[in-house]
């Protein structure tokens, strides 16, 4: 049996709660649906008020809940605010865990991507804790600290934002040893009006970091001084480190290389120079890569080689870019590129060229979601991917969204392009138009549709090949069936 994560009394006494009766869970989730035996059931109120699951979440395992009104079904504890209790169990989990190196990350792009490897080296090291998916909001990370053991050795938090002023209470929050910021892109220009605007507010990153900690920084931004002016003003006692392509990075990428299904990188630092094969297509890998061991390594007694070489074992999360074979009704299998969990004009233009480097027999597909967020500049972003489409050299070029209109007049006349204002209106013409060999790429912001486009069309590709008697198809994600 597991051991508890929680105590009802730990739970009352970082709280201020009243208990029902005398619990212990295991793990903590905010969803009934997903619900694990022994979670403790956090009924957060969003979109809907959690209090309406209580029963849903009771019978699917849940030792107890954490609520705000009374409820029937099991073991409850009563707070006055459920996510300001979620927020003091995450302190309470944070300052528990006495010898737990915290590190914390964001940037414009590639911060799942680069607390994913983070976490990979982590887990090599010790025990290791990190967040889930992408949880960096207001409740995922008070979330990702409640669920953090007491024995945890090791742990990578990712903190974003939507508006202004989001990232620093997080900051503070996580109290992290070492803080990076991956890079500064064109994402929330709506909320905060520039890319200086958009490095002001990353940089509150290290708002919460510890004296003597370390302050990680890309090396080939040109928001560089600005970022270390801001990070030291928040942390005069931290030291700064770089990561980039320049000579003076502290880990420096000195060369990458696509081979088909992945990536290979030397890196220069830490006195070696480190070897990393990447199951991941695409120059920027090389560059997260070099973030990744920066964070793990800076500031532990963790050998940077075994870490580089623990790299291997990486797999890219849902929706980031990983190829799957994509069975189809006719016979044969497209390549299915999901990297529709979100896009911004700069995660665009790499998703488009690690395309243009992989090795294609079909033909090559290119199919986006427009871009929200992007601010006034909008149009202008939308029509300076036309060159960056083009370089990958497209047999069809497939685009959703209102956005997306500019962009599909300024291809119309280059290569064959279809637009609708839906991505589900792309759905019928992709199933009818995919080949053998085909490679299809599948990006744009989260609302944009294209990641349920994805869905759709892999639930279409099992459907047809249970239809046809062949068993269903097997798991294709990139490290198992990669292509």
């Amino acid at each position: 049996m597991l051991s508890p994560l929680w105590t009802s009394d730990e739970i009352a006494q970082a709280t201020d709660g009243q208990v029902s009766e005398p619990f212990e869970v295991t793990g903590i989730s905010i969803d009934s649906r997903t619900l694990s035996r022994g979670d403790l059931f956090v009924a957060l109120t969003d979109v809907r008020d959690g209090h309406e699951f209580t029963t849903n979440a009771f019978e699917a395992g849940a030792s107890a809940a954490l609520v705000s009104r009374p409820v029937e079904g099991g073991p409850y504890i009563l707070v006055d605010d459920v996510l300001g209790a979620l927020t003091e169990m995450g302190k309470t989990a944070r300052d528990r865990a006495k010898d737990c190196y915290r590190v914390a990350v964001t940037g414009s792009v590639g911060k799942t991507s680069v607390k994913e490897m983070i976490a990979e080296i982590f887990r090599g090291a010790g025990p290791a804790h990190w967040s889930v998916k992408s949880f960096n909001n207001h409740w995922g990370v008070p979330l990702s600290l409640a669920r953090m053991p007491r024995e945890t050795r090791f742990a990578v938090f990712e903190i974003g934002m939507s508006t202004p002023g989001e990232i620093a209470p997080r900051s503070v929050m996580v109290a992290p040893h070492a803080a990076l910021i991956t890079k500064i892109a064109a994402a929330h220009l709506e909320g905060v009006g520039t890319l200086a605007g958009v490095a002001h507010e990353k940089a509150d990153i290290f708002a919460g970091l510890l004296p003597g900690g370390h302050i990680l920084l890309p090396q080939d931004s040109a928001y560089l001084d600005k970022l270390r002016k801001l990070a030291l003003d928040h942390q005069f006692q931290a030291s700064v480190s770089t990561f980039g392509r320049k000579a003076v990075s502290t880990l420096r990428v000195l060369s990458s290389q696509t081979k088909g299904r992945g990536t290979r990188a030397a890196l220069s630092g830490f006195d070696a120079v480190l070897a990393v094969d990447l199951p991941a297509v695409g120059r920027h890998w090389a560059d997260n890569a070099a973030a990744a061991l920066l964070a793990a390594c800076i500031g532990t007694e963790i050998d940077p080689s075994k870490a580089a070489a623990s790299l291997t074992n990486y797999r890219l999360p849902k929706g980031r870019g990983a190829a799957e074979s994509l069975p189809l009704p006719t016979g044969g299998a497209a390549v299915l590129i999901d990297d529709a969990y979100n896009a911004n004009p700069e995660s665009m233009r790499a998703a488009l060229a690690a395309f243009s480097e992989r090795t294609v027999e079909g033909r090559r597909i290119v199919a986006l979601g427009e871009m929200l967020e992007v601010g006034v500049t909008s149009e202008a972003e939308h029509v300076g991917l036309a060159e960056p489409i083009m370089s990958t050299e497209p047999d069809m070029v497939l685009l959703a969204g209102g956005g997306m209109a500019p962009l599909a007049e300024a291809l119309s006349e280059r290569t064959e392009t279809i637009w609708n204002v839906k991505a589900e209106a792309l759905d019928t013409h992709i199933k009818e138009c995919l080949k053998d060999g085909d490679h299809l790429l599948l990006k744009g912001s989260n609302a944009s549709g294209m990641g349920k486009l994805a869905d759709r069309l892999r639930a279409w590709s099992e459907e047809s090949q249970t239809g046809n008697n062949k068993g269903g198809t097997e798991s294709a994600v990139m490290g198992d069936n990669a292509v």
